[in-house]
Order: structure tokens, then sequence, then C-alpha cells
């Protein structure tokens, strides 16, 4: 099991750590509970940096992402962040994930660069998927295990962490990022961006500069009662949010399209994996798709519980589910047939030897 840069800083805290896509990760510090209302109230922070980072640069670099990447990169300006996935052959996706145009004093003449963001339990399968795409002039550099990355959330983050730059981050739009000082350490990408659907920035870090990045972070908020958050809150929020999870809401056989990730897949591009398949999705419809729901129980919709209609009918499977800190309800998402996805409709959560009625409702669940 591998460790972050912050393992040891986090176990000092009492953090519950558990394994998590190979790394030794804390899952809460406090409560989950506590933890998600500190990000949607104030400020929060994450180690994320078990993710994945890849730079991609050369003179074809942007070719290579155009092949593999569902969403248009060319409309990237230095500076601009894509939330984008990796369609495979047969429609499902390899990995959803960020793409980031870096800037040109970062790249030789003529060439261009890229960072690309992926999941933690995918880097080995992303890279090697993308490198077997590669036919490019594009050389591809996997930082993932010198980058640290810190998730800083919530509406007081940008307050919070004033202090420690001289980089206007209000000023920052959504989707973008900048590169600058931070805590006094060099060449920080700031990016405005984030996993919570409560802005904020996630700030990315040589490694060995990791720790001292949390130090401040912590100590700039402390007047805004900033607080360490683990995965456990990560996931409930995200969800609460209706984003999607790699492994549970979207897998190697679910189409983007089905996923209501249609707006991330640019069918007009010339070209990439998958394309004619998402355009006849696009034509003749699909038939099943993604939805969110609430249940009208106390119990928790859990991944894997079986959906039925009114007759107990299998009609499909929860893909993700929590009890909502924020709205005091059980949320759940799932794949169910297209005649079951219209907001009203209700479906039937079988929870063991119990039937949880659940109503389709219009993601997101939570609403600022």
């Amino acid at each position: 099991m591998k460790n972050t840069p912050l393992s040891e800083k986090h176990m000092g805290l009492g953090a519950r750590m558990a394994e998590f896509a190979g790394y030794n990760m804390p899952i809460s510090y406090t409560n989950i509970k506590d933890e998600h209302h500190a990000v949607r109230a104030a400020v929060g922070v994450f180690d994320v940096s078990h993710m994945g980072e890849f730079i991609v640069r050369g003179k074809e670099a942007l070719d290579l992402i155009q092949k593999v990447s569902s969403n248009d990169a060319s409309k990237l300006s230095p500076g601009d962040a894509q939330y984008s996935c990796l369609p495979n052959h047969e429609g499902g996706i390899v990995d959803d994930l960020l793409v980031y145009r870096l800037f040109e004093d970062q790249c030789a003449e003529g060439e261009q660069a890229f960072m690309l963001v992926v999941n933690a339990s995918n880097i080995e399968k992303d890279w090697n998927w993308i490198a077997e795409h590669n036919d490019f002039d594009a050389k591809m550099i996997n930082i993932s295990d010198k980058t640290g990355l810190l998730a800083v959330q919530g509406p007081k983050a940008i307050e919070a962490m004033q202090s420690l730059t001289e980089v206007d981050l209000a000023a920052l739009k959504y989707y973008t990022f900048t590169k600058g000082t931070f805590a006094g350490i060099e060449n920080v990408l700031i990016s405005a961006t984030g996993y919570t659907g409560s802005g904020g920035l996630e700030l990315y870090v040589a490694g060995e500069h990791t720790e001292a990045l949390w130090d401040a972070v912590m100590e700039a908020g402390k007047d805004l009662d900033i607080q360490p958050v683990g995965l456990g809150a990560r996931d409930t929020l995200r969800l609460e949010m209706g984003y999607c999870l790699y492994g549970n809401d979207i897998t190697d056989t679910t189409s983007p399209i089905e996923a209501g990730l249609g707006w991330i897949t640019k069918t007009k591009k010339d070209h990439f994996n998958s394309i004619e398949i998402f355009r006849k999705q696009r034509a003749e419809g699909i038939k099943r798709k993604l939805v969110a729901f609430t249940v009208d129980d106390r119990r928790v919709p859990r991944h894997g519980y079986p959906i039925e209609d009114a007759e107990g009918n299998q009609i499909g499977e929860v893909t993700s589910g929590t009890s909502s800190p924020s709205l005091e309800i059980p949320i759940g998402m799932g794949y169910v047939p297209k005649d079951y996805t219209a907001v009203g409709t209700k479906l039937f959560v079988v929870a063991g030897k119990k039937k949880l009625e659940a109503t389709v409702t219009k993601a997101p669940f939570y609403k600022a």
C-alpha cells in the first residue's frame, strides 16, 4: 500500500485511515457529517495526492489528446481546464479526467503541452491506454509520484487562501488555472476546480513541498475554521451534486451518453474512440440512462442494490447511494430503462427483504 506525502500527517491528526486505490488514505478525521458541513458552510481541505498526473507535450500533443478524449481540447487556451473522458472502443469509458492546457513558456517552439489528471485507481490503465494510441509526435511523462495535490473547497476557500499568494484568486474563473508562488512555494499550479460543488481551489505542487503547503493552508484558514476532510465526505459531497464516480456510476461498459455526460462527448469532432457508437446513440436514442433519485425511507440505498418497477421486475441497480448530510434524506443514482427516467417516476430499491420506495429527481440534489 502506497502513502501520500501526507499520510503521517493524517495519522498524527487522528484520521481514520483505510486503503483506497492502493493508497493509505484518510476516510475521516472527526465524522463524515461534520466534515461535509464544514465544506458546504466554510472551508475544508482534502489530500488528493493519490490522483494521477500525466504531461503530454510535443508538436502533435493536441492530436493525441483529441484522439483519446471525448471533449474538444482544441477549444482550450493556455490556462484553461476541461472535464473529459477516455472512451474505449466499445462505447464504454476507460476513465474520466481533467485536461489542462499548459502555458506556452513551458513548451519548445511549435509545441503544445497538456496535463491530464486521472483517477488514482486507473493510473496504470490510463497510461497504457494513452500510450497505445500515441502514434504522434507527442512525449508522455508520468509525474504522478512526484506531485502533491490539495483541494481547498468551500464558499470561504478563496478568502481563506488569499493571504498565501499575490495571485488574485477571486479573479480565477471556474475551470481556469494559473501558476504562481503560493505559501512561499514557487510554481504551484492554482486551479479553480473541485469535486464538491461548493467552489474553491485545487493546488498542484512538487511532492517534496506538499507537507509545507498543507501546514500553510491549515494555518491560513484557521480564523475561518478550516477543517481537514477525508474521502468519506468527498463522496457525500460529490453525490449531492450528481457527479459521477468512476467504478460506480461510469465504467468500461457505460456510455457517457447514458451517464448524462453528452455535454463532454463532442461527436462533431473528426474522430475519437467510439465516436460512431456515440453518434448512433445520439441519432437513435439510448435504451437506459443514469438517474438520480431520493428514497422515501430512512434506509440508505447501497451500491449494487437492485432497482425494481411497481410489478417487482428488476430494471436496474444502484450505482451510488448515501444519506445526504445537507438534505437529511437518502439519495442515490442508478441506470434504468428510458421509460423510467422521467422526474417523479416511482422506483423500488431492494434492500434485503425490504423494498424502499424511491422517486426519480433532477440532479444536483443539493443547490447552494
